[in-house]
């Protein structure tokens, strides 16, 4: 195991707090990381994600996709040698509040038209 890199991740939550930090071995994938954050979210919270579907992880800007490893997330530049990425939490609602949410907003609107011909 001395060829497997490990990598400390802690995870910054919408208010500030963190989660973490957790050492990850660098062939785990973001998938695993939201199944983390999943199962160890703060009691008390008031926006509590229920599927591993409604995290998204952003690290660098970068919105960081499920199936990509945690090696292959990695900033190459500015890193320090034993320091731990923070990596932003951010919780979506689930796609069945949205659609509900976009029905009631599609209401019927007229179209006026504002032209002004002079």
């Amino acid at each position: 195991m001395p060829d497997e890199e490990l990598v400390d991740i802690k995870f910054r939550l919408y208010d500030g707090s963190d989660i973490g930090p957790f050492r990850y071995s660098a062939a785990s994938t973001v998938d695993m990381l939201k199944q983390r954050i999943v199962s160890d979210w703060p009691k008390g919270k008031t926006i509590v994600p229920k599927t591993v579907n409604e995290i998204k992880l952003i690290s660098s800007g970068k919105i960081l996709e499920n199936n990509k490893t945690v090696g292959q997330c990695k900033i190459p530049y500015g890193e320090v040698p034993g320091g731990v990425i923070i990596m932003h939490v951010v919780v979506q609602p689930s796609l069945a509040k949205t659609k509900t949410e976009k029905k009631i907003d599609d209401s019927p609107r007229k179209i006026v038209c504002s032209c002004s011909i002079l």
